[in-house]
This record gives structure tokens, sequence and C-alpha cells, in this order.
């Protein structure tokens, strides 16, 4: 979240930034404002009537010492009525600070000022494109139809199992997937990162440290007996490994990758968009999280384009890269790029990863902070994550447009992986 000095030190540019994502603050932060002088006032009525009872309790000291115990007993009095006081007082700070850190999560992080504007998907800027569209043999057919002539993902029963966003992958289709994520992981490790394997359920304290919760608790699959959500994100449980953390500055950046599974209850499940493995509950899921110096943190988020951009050439699809304009930021973000695939049996280019940067928004929320070598003082770090990659659509695209009249050809970066050159 914003901090609380930030915002009353850039009042009107808080107002304006948010703005750009179409986020009206100003009633909001007048209220963080107001209740915060509240709370200041509260404190230095506080802090006065503790030194008035430390004055006090040295004069009922000085008073018994001189033998007057009618003026000592009524001081103590006194000091007793004062320490009630302290007691309201205290609980009165306690209700102000919850006040003011509900107040506060309800801003959204500003974005960047290279930020676009714009409402929606309609006004995101293309950055650049790559790759070369197939032209499909006649009869090419979308990735639901060949998932299910060559038998190697079952939709049908995904929803006997479970329900529907939730597929089973069969024989080759099943080791495609274990061939992507490995092969994720490995060009990932290449690249610098440190490979982690982390739990698929988090805590509360977790959720709203990389900004789910408050803001998306109805979009996770929440455990309500013993309050543990299953992730959206890898991005979820790497991030907080390092949650009320103090580093040295030395140690940057802190580049880790994980394989994980990802839930998500707000998939949806009607309409032509979410067919096959465009929209789904469960998939997997490679990401990449980074923390860094606030001053190297974009040279980093240029870095993690590339290296993301390289894992789509390498799968020789054709691709765009795009940045968000503030009307369709996430939430947390600063600056976010999306990358996009063209599946062309389907005609429709489907998102496959975003890459953010997120500034001190994050690190707020976890007290993640570093010091420089040889100063006291620590400052908050910068977070930042991508998907290298989303499986589903990757999976969609690769068997749209590699298909052929004698099967579908695997690329061959994940030959050697998969075990096989041609699915048929």
């Amino acid at each position: 979240m914003l901090t609380l000095k930030y915002i009353q030190e850039n009042t009107q540019e808080v107002i304006d930034r948010l703005a750009v994502k179409r986020f009206d603050a100003k009633a909001t932060i007048e209220k963080i404002l107001i209740k915060d002088e509240e709370r200041k006032s509260t404190q230095k009525e506080q802090d006065d009537i503790l030194a008035q009872i430390n004055t006090n309790s040295k004069e009922v000291g000085q008073l018994y010492k001189d033998g007057k115990v009618k003026e000592a007993d009524a001081a103590k009095d006194k000091t007793t009525a004062l320490k009630e006081d302290v007691k309201g007082l205290t609980q009165k700070l306690s209700e102000l600070e919850e006040e003011l850190q509900k107040l506060l999560v309800l801003l959204p992080n500003t974005p960047h000022n290279s930020v676009p504007v714009g409402k929606g998907a309609e006004d995101n800027l293309v950055v650049r494109e790559g790759g070369k569209t197939p032209t499909l043999h006649a009869g090419a057919k979308p990735h639901w139809d060949l998932a299910k002539d060559f038998d190697i993902i079952d939709f049908e029963l995904g929803v006997k199992i479970t329900g529907a966003g939730f597929p089973v992958y069969k024989g080759k289709g099943a080791r495609l997937q274990r061939a992507l994520i490995n092969f994720f992981l490995d060009e990932n490790v290449k690249a610098g990162f440190t490979e982690i394997q982390p739990p698929y359920v988090v805590n509360e304290a977790s959720g709203f440290g990389t900004g789910q919760l408050p803001d998306k608790e109805g979009q996770m699959y929440h455990a309500t007996i013993d309050n543990l959500y299953l992730i959206p994100t890898a991005e979820v449980p790497i991030t907080n490994l390092y949650r009320d953390v103090i580093l040295n500055a030395k140690e940057f950046p802190v580049k880790n990758t994980a394989y994980s599974a990802c839930f998500r209850r707000e998939a949806g499940s009607y309409g032509k968009d979410v067919r096959g493995l465009n929209r789904l509950h469960q998939f997997d899921k490679v990401e990449i999280v980074v923390l860094e110096h606030p001053d190297k943190s974009y040279e980093m988020l240029e870095t993690m384009v590339n290296h993301v951009e390289t894992l789509v050439q390498k799968l020789g699809l054709p691709y765009r890269i795009i940045k968000l304009c503030g009307g369709d930021m996430g939430f947390t973000s600063a600056l976010t790029y999306d990358f996009e695939v063209y599946a062309a049996a389907q005609q429709k280019w489907l998102e496959v990863s975003s890459v953010s940067n997120f500034e001190t928004y994050q690190a707020n929320r976890l007290k993640l902070r570093f010091k420089e070598d040889g100063q006291k003082k620590t400052q908050l770090a910068h977070t930042l994550n991508g998907s290298a990659l989303a499986l589903p659509r990757i999976v969609a695209a690769l068997l749209e447009n590699n298909q052929t009249p004698d099967g579908i050809r695997i690329p061959d970066c994940l030959v050697d992986l998969c075990g096989f050159k041609l699915i048929k």
C-alpha cells in the first residue's frame, strides 16, 4: 500500500496519478488526512498526560519524603486518575490506527508516469511484435477439438471429477505440460533465478502482503475452517518469503522462480472466450519474482520483459508485448507489460504473461526493507514479478499453430523434454 508519509507529502500528485487508473481518490485521501490529524492529536494528548504522570510521580515521592502525607496521597490519587485517562487514549489510538489502516488499503498503487491514459484494453499500447503467424491447412481446428481428436486433454472428465475449468491432461498432453514446466524453470535458472518449491496454500497475512487481500478475496478459493487460501499465483508465497525481512543492499537483486498450480474462482464458465484452455479455474504457471533496489527496479523490469520474450521466441509463437493503460492495470501494479500469443485457429490473441513493477506497494505491506551498507536507516525495497510462463494458453497456441495433416508438431526446444516430435 502507499505510505502515509508519501500521501501527506504528495497529496495532489497521488490524486492525479490514481485518476490515470480511473480511481477517484480525493474523498478517501481526505478521510485519511483527517483521521491522521485526529491520531496525532490523540497521541499528543497521551504524551502530555504521560509527561504529567512522570512529573507527579516525582512530586509524590518528594512529598512523602517531606512528610506531607495528605498532599502526597492527593497527588497519588490524581496520578491514578491520569493513568485511567491514558488507558482510554491508548484504546482510542489503537482504534484510530486500525481505521487509518482500513482507509490506506483502499487506495491502489499509483501508476508510473509512462503509463498510458485509457479506459480499458482498447487503449493499451503495443510496444513490439514478433514471430510469424502460421498459415493453417484446410480443415484446421481449434485446440479444444484437437485435444479431443488426439485424446490429450479431457474437458468433460474434468467436469465429472470437479467442474468446469478443471481439465484432465492425458498421455502426450500431460507430457507436454511437464515438458513446458521444466523448460520454463530451466531457462529461468539459466538466467540467474533460484528455483523454489512453495506451498500452494497461504495464510491471510500472506494474501495481504502481496495485495490479494482484502481486494480479491472473492476471487480466491478459501479453506474457511483453517482460514487458508489456495494461491492464485506463486507470486504470493514467493514474495512472502521476505515478509518482515531486512536485506542488505548488496543482496540485490534477489531473483526467484517457482512452478505452481494456480487457482482462481473468477475464471468464468460461459461464452466463446472461455472455451477449452482459454480460461480455467486451475492451471499451471511458472513465475519469476525479483526484489530490487528502488534505483534499479525499472531497469530490472525491462530485463524481465526481455527474458520472457526469449521464452516465447524459442517456442516459435507469434507474440506482441503490450504496455497496459491506466484503466486496464491491476490494483497493486505501478507498470505492467502483458504478453499475448496468437492462436491461429481461433484467430485470437491470448494473454500468457504479465510482467509488473510494484515499486514499494507490496514491500510496505510486507515490511520488506533494506539497508545501505554502513547506514542504520531502512528503506522499502521494490518488488517485481512476471509469468514465465502461464501454460494453458501457451498450450492452446502451440496445438493450434503447429497442427498439420500428419499431426501436431512439437517445438524443437521441447522435443527432448517431451520425448516425441509429433502428437498423432
